[in-house]
């Protein structure tokens, strides 16, 4: 019996680690003896036994009525004592140590508002750590109930307030508001809890800006989109892009245009961009540009040959659009932009950057948008006129004739050179309001703190290093370094633990919030439509099992590992009842079950 019981224990215990850890679902429609598809949880339990001699002779008709181990309730307390043990061994790896605070919020897949928690802090080997902590449902997204919120999960695991030093978010005013804000509201607690805007997120905001502010992108980017939406509307016309798309390589493979080598000249297609990432926007460009022809044979065939007269006015529209030397220019001057900010933007949503690296960046795409500005508009010219003259795009004469400039009230009608349109409404135009835009969501008096962190860099043996900057930031944290701390700090600058002191607190501030966005992600891999009525509860204590949340996937085998090793010692059966062993056996993760006698 206590032998059987172990057993058994240990096999349903392997199955909820390995459902959580691939982000599966427990249940299935039909969980009677008679369906032949019970769901993944008993599917699995009963095949490791078909498997397993050992396991199967604890199982079904070989374990008491009571004692099954296979009830939803009991599947839920494991997840749940599994998640409270990842939880409260991340708080004990905190600690007493200074971290930082992330958050976001979102809405599932059942319109239901989720806030995701990720905790950032220095470890004892001196490694950076984000760790999700939980995702808690909250009845609005106001920055006082969010604060509410938080200051309940403070005090449910026994987080200090004092003890926070960073504060990562969005844009959003709930979050960042200079009054009521969900920052200015922290701060009023804890004043060195120092905000960050998230970088990444910072330079989206420059790119939707470009869209929104000027007219000209903004109906460039709505033409793209048509002819993606026109494109893709059935397989019948993907399949035609992909044929013309085939056509056209093997044709200028065999003109010597292109060479051939394994990975290259695959088929692709057109990608709609999405309306909050606006790097897709950078590919569905590149793509457009690289499968023009046939983009352009798949419009004319619904122009031509199309039944719906709608369809073929908006064909013979975008044909319009896609002829003209200003529709090309922008094409090629957009993808310029895209392709000098899109690589900051995959760099700032890798897990291992810091301050240091970060502002580099932010500082060298600056740079070569200004080298765009002063010395690339004569290549970009060149590059324009070859796809132009490539695919038999009429350009102008002369770039000195007048033309008419559009978009502008009748009685204000007026005319400029091609030169001046081109160079100065367009070209310039763009690329100024984009570095002003860097400049004011990347200013100075923002990156203050960091600038000054920077001084920590190790590279090129500490050239950054200022013994007076290092000072100021001790004197921002008067928290951390007592008045006698900072006066020794002058002169003792090489003490190691008042080094190590001002390298821990740059290390703890964030600079993206991609991990707490990487959390909604595999929210909806296990909150799906056929999921949709999960329980927060058991929504928040499955997601700690998942690879791809903050890195966590070392951290939760070896808790599975711990939790497996404690139920192996704890499972004792010492001639008292089912209901107290099973008491016993998760007092040890802090929450009985709810129904022991299940």
């Amino acid at each position: 019996m206590e032998v059987a019981y172990r057993v058994r224990l240990t096999a349903v215990l392997d199955i909820v680690r390995f459902l959580l850890r691939q982000g599966l679902s427990f249940r299935g429609h039909d969980e009677s003896s008679s369906s032949k598809n019970k769901g993944n949880f008993l599917e699995l339990l009963y095949w490791y036994g078909a498997r397993v001699d050992k396991i199967a002779k604890t199982l079904k008709a070989n374990a008491p009525g009571n004692n099954q181990m296979t009830a939803p309730k009991i599947q839920k307390d494991l997840v749940h004592s599994c998640a409270e043990k990842v939880r409260s061994l991340i708080i004990e790896d905190i600690g007493d140590r200074i971290f930082s605070l992330m958050v976001d919020e979102a809405r599932d897949i059942s319109v239901t508002e989720q806030m995701a928690i990720v905790l950032r802090y220095v470890d004892s080997r001196g490694q950076v750590i984000e760790r999700f902590l939980c995702v808690e449902h909250v009845t609005d997204t106001s920055s006082h109930t969010l604060k509410e919120a938080i200051d309940n999960l403070f005090a449910k695991y026994g987080l200090s307030l004092s003890r926070l030093r960073g504060q990562g978010y969005d844009g959003a005013s709930n979050m960042r508001g200079e009054f009521n804000g969900l920052k200015s509201l922290i701060l009023k607690d804890n004043p060195y809890a120092r905000y960050v805007h998230c970088f990444a997120h910072q330079l989206q905001l420059v790119v939707v800006g470009l869209a929104k502010k000027m007219p000209i992108i903004n109906d460039f980017f709505s033409y793209v989109i048509k002819i993606v939406n026109l494109v893709g509307a059935s397989c019948k016309r993907k399949d035609a892009l992909r044929q013309s798309q085939h056509e056209s390589i093997v044709t200028r493979i065999e003109k010597g245009v292109i060479s051939t080598s394994r990975g290259c000249n695959q088929e692709t297609s057109l990608a709609r961009p999405g309306d909050t990432r606006w790097g897709s926007h950078y590919y569905t460009i590149l793509r457009l540009q690289m499968m023009w022809p046939a983009v352009m044979d798949v419009v004319g065939n619904v122009h031509d040959d199309g039944t719906n007269h709608e369809q073929q006015g908006v064909a013979l529209g975008l044909i319009d659009r896609m002829e003209r030397f200003e529709f090309v220019f922008i094409l090629f001057l957009i993808k310029k932009v895209l392709g000098i900010t899109n690589g900051l933007s995959q760099a700032l949503q890798e897990k291992n950057q810091n301050i240091v690296n970060a502002l580099d960046m932010v500082e060298g795409v600056k740079f070569k948008l200004q080298s765009l500005r002063d010395d690339g508009r004569d290549e970009l010219l060149a590059n324009v006129s070859k796809f132009c003259v490539e695919n038999d795009i009429e350009m102008p004469n002369n770039m000195e004739e007048r033309l008419l400039v559009r978009g502008r009230p009748r009685r204000e009608k007026q005319t400029t050179t091609y030169l001046h349109y081109y160079r100065v409404e367009v070209f310039y135009s763009v690329l100024d309001m984009i570095m002003q835009d860097m400049n004011t969501h990347f200013s100075e008096s923002t990156i203050e703190l960091l600038s000054y962190i920077s001084c920590l860099d190790p590279k090129q043996s500490f050239s950054r290093f200022d013994a007076v900057i290092l000072v100021r930031i001790a004197e921002l944290y008067p928290e951390d370094f007592s008045e006698l701390d900072r006066m020794a700090l002058v002169d003792q600058l090489e003490i190691y633990p008042l080094v190590y002191r001002l390298i821990e607190l740059a290390l703890v501030l964030p600079i993206s919030t991609t991990s707490v966005e990487r959390v909604f992600s595999a929210m909806n891999i296990i909150k799906t439509d056929l999921r949709n009525k999960m329980e927060d509860d058991f929504l928040t204590d499955s997601l700690p099992g998942l690879d791809q949340i903050s890195g966590s996937a070392t951290v939760v085998g070896n808790i599975a590992e711990c939790i497996s090793r404690q139920f192996k010692i704890a499972a004792k059966c010492s001639g008292g009842t089912f209901r107290d062993t099973f008491h016993n056996h998760f007092a040890a993760f802090g929450k009985p079950p709810r129904d022991a006698s299940r």
